[in-house]
């Protein structure tokens, strides 16, 4: 899996990514909840740079992800495509060239409590809200050092 930084062509189709990954993982947003974070997601896709992605072999965007400080800020894959490897390479990427050594996640994500911890991440702290002051409490997560 080649992994290339996203374009502002691409913008789009990361979006797409991340409401189907959230509609797929995020059970607990319900309606309104995706409703309200859709706005603020199209501005951050816009503006965080660099964004690192794997494309299918007519080159769109199935999974990505943004680090910044350490911390792996976002990390989306296409359900379409889970089970493949896609959110592995991501993370050993972050990990391996660009330093990343914690994660924030949603406590009622199950699958991505899991998939982090099978990376070897570990709970060192938990918020009661998620950072817009939802009621989504947010497990603080760093790599292990077994």
């Amino acid at each position: 899996m080649q992994i290339s930084q996203a374009t502002p062509a691409d913008v789009p189709r990361l979006f797409e990514v991340w409401e189907a990954s959230v509609r797929a993982t995020h059970h607990f947003l319900g309606e309104a909840g995706i409703q309200q974070l859709i706005p603020l997601v199209r501005q951050i896709l816009g503006e965080f740079t660099p964004l690192y992605c794997l494309r299918d072999e007519q080159g769109a965007v199935y999974a990505f992800m943004g680090v910044a400080q350490g911390n792996i800020e976002m990390l989306f894959v296409d359900p379409a495509r889970r089970g493949g490897g896609a959110g592995r390479t991501l993370v050993e990427f972050a990990l391996g060239e660009l330093g990343a050594y914690k994660v924030d996640v949603n406590e009622q994500n199950g699958q991505a409590v899991g998939f982090y911890a099978r990376m070897g991440f570990v709970q060192v702290g938990r918020s009661e809200r998620d950072p817009f002051g939802n009621p989504y409490p947010l497990l603080h997560l760093e790599l292990g050092t077994q």
